[in-house]
This record gives structure tokens, sequence and C-alpha cells, in this order.
């Protein structure tokens, strides 16, 4: 029976999907707020270790463990609760603050500075047969490498073991995750992380393996666990948001950009389309209105030559009559003179109209005109910042985005044409796009802000690092001056300068939020 035990869950591990397994970069940024909870004794000033267990970050300097961990320091005076971290650096000591026997939880105080980075919390239980990683110091390992209680205390990376959930239930009166994820003696208070780093439970006891039955784990649920955090006045790292791979992610904008460009192929067409019906109205107008001034123009011409002739006919038959003897003949010269200036000013008049008739050319400059009217020639690239500064909101995107931490919903910052935000953060130019990396002496994290001026969309990017690894991002940074805004080349300049600090970045992030952004009214 048991051999089919075994046999089924390897079953199941089998046919678990592909898209379900941890991201180790995940796993390895959650380790960095794991530690070795160590009980320390003192025989005549003489440190040594009486047992140890595991511990996270909740807050930079707050440690959530077991209950039955720090069992013996809270029944003896003499003993003391060493914290060791995972990632380099000293131990520190630690005082207890809160224990909760019942779920099996514990809260301590670092009293030495670590600046641990806290872990994120989801705060909805796990559902189904998700895959999940147990991380912590088991003793077993320990005792495999040769090491012995003294040697606890050499800060060391974690272990990390990966399994199943196989169901939540009610044990020794506590909510508890069942799950299939090894944990041994050691493990005790560790976290249990789900596939992008989040922590799920708080790993407590294991199933007795006997006659070679699979051997079973639980872990207290985030259900206990936040009411004991938020009863201590502690308001843990939650994210709620879906776990979705960067790959899944890449293939969604890769997707979605050709569904952009597919889009734009499509408008731009359509406005060929109708660039071209406008054109052959506007051509069929002009032909149609050339002619008719044409037209009009040459009747107008002969109208004015009839005129003129006429007139001067007229005149000249006057002039032969006139009686030079006559009363009147002055009078008479001078009416006939009216009249032959009247039809030369006609003749004038139809000689202009005539030469002033509209040409073939004429339609060209009438079909030119006819497509500026409307607004025929919109600026390209419809959400492309116009030239100068422009403030912007924008919105987080969740469905885009891979959260593992708190995260703004809105950034808003004005930008402007040269790369420069706020005034005062000059962004660097390189291989198309516009990116500023920002490596801070706070916590051990580089985030690389990038922003897409034609398609309005602002990603921040957060690569998770251990303290060597962080080290190495630091020096980098260090070997340069990021130029001021305006001044001269400084997008270029930057651009190359944060070529260094990138190349030490891992080939992914652990966190990328995108965000797309709107004309601030």
């Amino acid at each position: 029976m048991g051999r089919f035990l075994a046999l089924f869950a390897a079953m199941l591990a089998l046919l678990a999907p592909v898209a379900a397994q941890a991201d180790p970069a995940d796993i390895d940024a959650a380790s960095r707020g794991v530690v070795r909870v160590v009980i320390i004794g003192n025989d005549d000033d003489e440190l040594f270790p009486v047992s140890h267990g595991t511990g996270f970050a909740v807050t930079s300097d707050k440690i959530v463990t077991n209950a039955h961990v720090v069992r013996d320091a809270m029944s003896d005076d003499d003993l003391r609760i060493g914290i060791v971290p995972s990632g380099g650096g000293d131990a520190v000591y630690a005082r207890l603050v809160s224990v909760n026997a019942r779920t099996d939880l514990a809260l301590l105080q670092l009293t030495g500075s670590l600046r641990l980075p806290p872990l994120a919390i989801t705060p909805r239980p796990l559902s189904g047969s998700g895959q999940v990683v147990s991380v912590g110091y088991p003793m077993n390992v320990d005792r495999a490498q040769g090491l012995d209680l003294s040697d606890i205390f050499i800060s060391m990376p974690p272990v990390t073991s990966p399994g199943f959930v196989s169901g939540q239930r009610p044990s020794r009166q506590f909510d508890t995750i069942l799950h299939t994820a090894p944990i041994a003696r050691g493990n005790s208070g560790g976290p249990l992380l789900d596939t992008c780093g989040r922590v799920v439970g708080v790993n407590s006891f294991g199933s007795d393996n006997q006659g070679g039955d699979a051997e079973f784990f639980f872990a207290v649920s985030v259900r206990e666990l936040l009411p004991f955090l938020r009863s201590n006045d502690i308001e843990p790292v939650l994210n709620d948001t879906q776990c979705r791979s960067f790959e899944d992610l890449d293939d969604d904008e890769r997707k979605r950009l050709e569904r952009e460009q597919f889009a734009a192929m499509q408008a731009l067409a359509q406005r060929a389309e109708e660039r071209r019906e406008k054109r052959e109205r506007a051509l069929l107008e002009a032909q149609l209105g050339v002619s008719q001034d044409r037209e009009d123009r040459m009747a107008l011409a002969f109208l004015l030559l009839l005129g003129a002739f006429g007139i001067a006919l007229w005149a000249w038959t006057q002039r032969e009559r006139i009686d030079p003897e006559a009363e009147d003949a002055a009078l008479r010269q001078k009416k006939v003179k009216i009249a032959f200036g009247i039809a030369g000013f006609f003749v004038v008049v139809a000689l202009i109209a005539f030469l002033t008739r509209p040409g073939l050319d004429e339609i060209d400059r009438r079909v030119a005109a006819a497509m500026q009217e409307g607004g025929d020639n919109p600026s390209p690239a419809g959400n492309s910042d116009p030239e100068g500064e422009v403030a912007l909101v924008c919105r987080l995107v969740p469905e885009r985005s891979r959260i593992t931490s708190s995260h703004e919903p809105e950034v808003e910052f004005n930008w402007s044409e040269d790369g420069c935000v706020n005034e005062r953060t000059q962004y660097g130019y390189a291989s198309g796009s516009w990116s500023r990396v920002f490596v801070p002496n706070s916590e051990d994290a580089v985030s690389v802000n990038s922003y897409d001026p034609d398609r309005r969309i602002f990603r921040s990017e957060r690569y998770l690092l251990s303290r060597n690894a962080m080290s190495e991002a630091r020096e980098a940074r260090g070997e340069y001056t990021a130029p001021t805004c305006k001044a001269e080349g400084a997008a270029t300049r930057l651009g190359d300068l944060q070529g260094e600090v990138l190349s030490k970045l891992p080939r992914q992030p652990n966190e990328r939020l995108v965000y797309e952004c709107e004309a601030k009214e």
C-alpha cells in the first residue's frame, strides 16, 4: 500500500503542468528574507547552540517563526534567541514580542540591524493542487554536510524543497495547509511559498512516515498568520495578484504588439483609402469647377467683345452723322468719345477675362487645397507626446504586470522631449528606448524605469538581488555620475553609462509593473 501511494504521488508530480513550475529567481529573492533562528545557551560566558529552526521577515526588523521553535527560550531566561541571516552578515539577537501557542506562531523583534527584505504574503489561501516550495534550514541537510551545531552561526543560503498542495484542513485546532514539499527538523517556522515566491503558509510539522507511507507536511495557513500579525500592529506586504510567469507576460506583450501593429496597418490602409477617395472626389470637383470657370470666363469675354463691338459700331455711325456746324456737335462728339472709351474698356476687360481663365494646373492646386482641409495630415503615432513638456498620469495595468510586492496604482510625472523627468531626473537613451537605472543604498533591489513616449507606456522593473550581487551593482553605479537635465548630450551619454550596471543584472527581473499613461487634465 505504501509503495502504491508513493507511486501515485510521483505520477501526480509528472502530470503537473509545466506552467506551474516555480521560478528559481523568485524563490531566491524570497530566500533573502529567510533566517535561521537559533536558541543559544551560555556556559561560563561560552555561547553554544541548543536548537534551531527557521523564520522569515515580515518587516525589516521583525521575524515570524513557530512558537515551538522558541519554546525553550520562553521557559529559560538563560537562553537567548539568535538570528543568522541567509545573505551574509553577522548574526544578531532577537527578543520575543508575541507568541500564540494555539496556532504555533511567534513574532520576534531584532535587536540589531540586518535590513531584511520582508516577504510578500498572499492573502488568499491556495486552492487545488498548485506547486509550493518549502524554504528553511533542515537539520538532516546540516548533518549530511558534516556540519555540527557550532556551524549554524555561519551565514548560508536556506534549502528549498518543491512539492504540491494536497489540501487545507484544520489540525491541532488551527487552520493548516497540507502539502508534499519536504520539511524536516530545523524547517519549522520557515515559509511555504507559491511559484512567485509569496508566503502562503508557515511550515510547522510533518506526518509520521511509518511503514513506507508517503509523507505529508503541514503549514500554518495565512488565515491564521494574517490575524496574528495584525493583532501585533503589523501590516504585512500583501500581494493578491495572479501569479504569472514572464514567459506568459512576454508572449502576451508580443501578441499585443502584433495586434497594435496590425491595427495600425489597418488604420493606415483605411486612411489611405479614405485619402484616395477624397482625392478622387476633389479631382472630379476641381475638373468640373475649372471647366465651368473656363467656360464662364470665355463666355464673359465673348459677351464683352460683342458689347464692345456694338457700342463701337453705334459710336462710328453717330460720328459719321455729326454736322460740325450744328449747335450740339460738341456734345455729340463727346458722347461718341465716351462710347468708344466704353467699347475699349469692354475689350480690355474681355481680354483680361480670357487671359485669366483657369488653366489645367488650377485643377492640381484645387485638389491640393481640398486635401489640406479637415486635418488630412495628422501627426504620426496618435499617442506620441508633443514637443516640450507634458504632465502625465499613468495607471497600473495588472493584467500586463507581474507584481511581487507592494506597488503604486498611479504614477504621475512630467516628461520632456529630451528625456528629463520632473525637470530634475535625466533618462538615458540607448537602443531606441528611454530608461533610468536606480541603485538605492536603502534596499537590496535595482529598479529600471523606462518610458515609451510613442505608446505612452511606463514600465518599472525590479531586480531583487543577493547582497553580493547588490554590492556589484552599487560598485558599477559608483563608477559614474549621472548627467543633469539639459546638459549637452545628456541622454545618449547616460544611456552608455548605465550599460555597466545593466550588465550586472539577471536576464529577467523579479517584478514588472506596466502603466498606461495619458496627459493630465
